[in-house]
């Protein structure tokens, strides 16, 4: 019987476990996690925050699912050594465990600048169920918070703030928000409706230091302006988790290399996940970590699956805002492109091409379309009969099929 480990929780190492179980229904498959909670919805974390769902509602599998399906899953037990040469691993716990086959799925962790007073109480970040938790009991009593960062994360928790009557003031140092999903005239779009809604941006600003005794009072920055709030979300990025990966010895750049087939150069050791590095890249998104995965369970159990990347496509979750970015959304200018813009309606729509087909867009305020064109990139369709009517009025979207 061929023993599997899955190091991580997350969405790779959930969805790896099940495409394991289906390739080989006998074989032993053990996952660990310093988790609390099993594998849940991370992208639902703002609601939770909002008040507006709980923790079974955003939970995808519980423990009794993975003990139907003979999946052994070891909750608050971190795996804290590898060692490759005896196919064994270290739990937190003392206990010492062997593999046949190993997946690396350790995920990201939040980046925290170097800011001073990150250490007070009122400082959060959101990448745990237990951070949402505490993040949702802390923010009762709070009349501003303070995002430092103005990417998707940070804007979405923002907008579940706003929702619970609390205002929030977002700090980015980049001139624009949303500097990786908009392109510089979508951004101002996006901003004048999120302003409309009760959010204040700070851009081109530096974060010095978070004000306070032993709580959150405000936050200087570094021009010496002073933002005042009770709490400080900072939301700066997620750094791929790879330090149990270089101790064990596995090569590592941002994250751990794999290869098409989700395999590390050290034998019998796999990575999937927003640690793994695939031809000089971490994606940090849901649906490249949910297909990495799969591939990497089903080649751990003798599969022969490739993986070729996945288009990048981010969705704002924030009421009020329908936004679909993806692909290359050229910020600079460079490439052919058709634009459709209505600041008034807070509509901005761009779609890229290259060599007569779609290799990126931009949707905001507008649904219709969207997933045509997300796969029209994917499928890297030819459209250059259609390429100057694609966001006319009346379209007909499926002529890009």
């Amino acid at each position: 019987m061929k023993r599997y480990l899955i190091i991580g929780d997350g969405v790779a190492g959930a969805r790896a476990a099940v495409r394991i179980r289906e390739t080989d229904s006998k074989g032993d498959i053990q996952i660990f996690t310093e988790e609390a909670y099993p594998f849940y919805y991370r992208v639902r974390f703002p609601e939770l925050v909002a008040g507006e769902v709980g923790v079974k509602d955003i939970t995808i599998h519980t423990s009794e699912w993975y003990q139907s399906r003979g999946i052994s899953l070891h909750l608050e037990e971190p795996i804290i050594e590898v060692h490759p040469e005896r196919g064994e691993v270290l739990s937190k716990k003392g206990v010492v465990y062997g593999y046949d086959s190993l997946l690396m799925a350790t995920g990201g962790l939040a980046f925290v600048p170097p800011i001073k007073g990150v250490e007070k109480r009122g400082v959060f970040t959101l990448r745990s169920m237990q951070d949402a938790i505490t993040m949702k009991e802390f923010s009762g009593g709070v009349r501003q918070a303070i995002l430092i960062g103005g990417g998707l994360v940070g804007l979405e928790t923002g907008g579940a703030l706003l929702r619970r009557g609390i205002k929030v003031a977002v700090i980015e140092h980049n001139p624009r928000i949303l500097p990786r999903q908009m392109d510089p005239e979508g951004s101002q779009v996006l901003q004048k409706k999120m302003e409309g809604m009760g959010f204040f941006f700070y851009l081109n600003s530096e974060s010095e230091e978070i004000l306070g005794e032993e709580s959150v009072e405000g936050l200087r920055l570094k021009d010496g302006r002073i933002v005042e709030g009770q709490m400080v979300i900072v939301s700066a990025g997620v750094r791929p988790n790879i330090e149990l990966a270089r101790a064990a010895g596995l090569e590592t750049k941002k994250g751990i290399l794999v290869n098409d087939r989700l395999e590390t150069k050290t034998q019998g050791i796999f990575a999937a996940g927003d640690v793994a590095e695939h031809r000089g890249r971490c994606y940090g998104i849901w649906p490249a970590a949910q297909r990495q995965g799969e591939i990497a369970g089903v080649n751990m159990a003798g599969g022969g699956l490739i993986y070729e990347g996945t288009v990048v496509s981010n969705t704002l979750k924030v009421v009020g805002v329908a936004l679909t970015s993806a692909g290359d959304i050229d910020p600079e200018g460079k490439l052919e492109c058709v634009v459709r813009s209505d600041r008034e309606k807070c509509e901005y729509c761009k779609v890229t091409f290259q060599e007569d087909r779609i290799v990126g867009c931009i949707f905001l305020g507008r649904t219709e379309g969207v997933s045509e064109v997300l796969n029209a990139i994917e499928k890297k369709t030819n459209v250059k009969d259609v390429k100057g009517s694609i966001l006319e009025e009346r379209f007909d979207f499926k002529k890009l099929g």
